[in-house]
């Protein structure tokens, strides 16, 4: 496979896990994150780190808004519950397991 291909698979791929974890709003964040250790929040800032890398200019929350769907801000009222302390103490756990760029650890 020629790296063209291989980027334009890599590229749809990503697009469809974003627009999956855009369609399921009842996917916590929290829940995603202990159990996979990212969620999209660190989507979010890898894309951001990425356009840094190239000298694309956007901000967080335009980084963010491209993995939402939506202003965070909105999403965060919409979809996003108060985490439990059983989720909370999961987290804390599982923090080793997290996603280097994600800024939770």
């Amino acid at each position: 496979m020629d790296d063209q291909t291989r980027i334009e698979l890599e590229a749809a791929a990503f697009r469809g896990l974003v627009k999956h974890l855009q369609k399921r709003t009842d996917a916590q964040n929290i829940d995603i994150m202990n159990l996979a250790g990212f969620c999209r929040n660190c989507l979010s800032k890898w894309y951001k780190a990425e356009a840094d890398v190239r000298g694309v200019d956007i901000s967080d929350e335009e980084a963010r808004e491209a993995i939402y769907g939506m202003p965070y801000a909105e999403w965060k009222q919409n979809h996003q519950a108060k985490a439990s302390e059983e989720q909370m103490q999961k987290f804390e756990e599982t923090k080793p397991l997290h996603a280097e760029i994600s800024g939770h650890n």
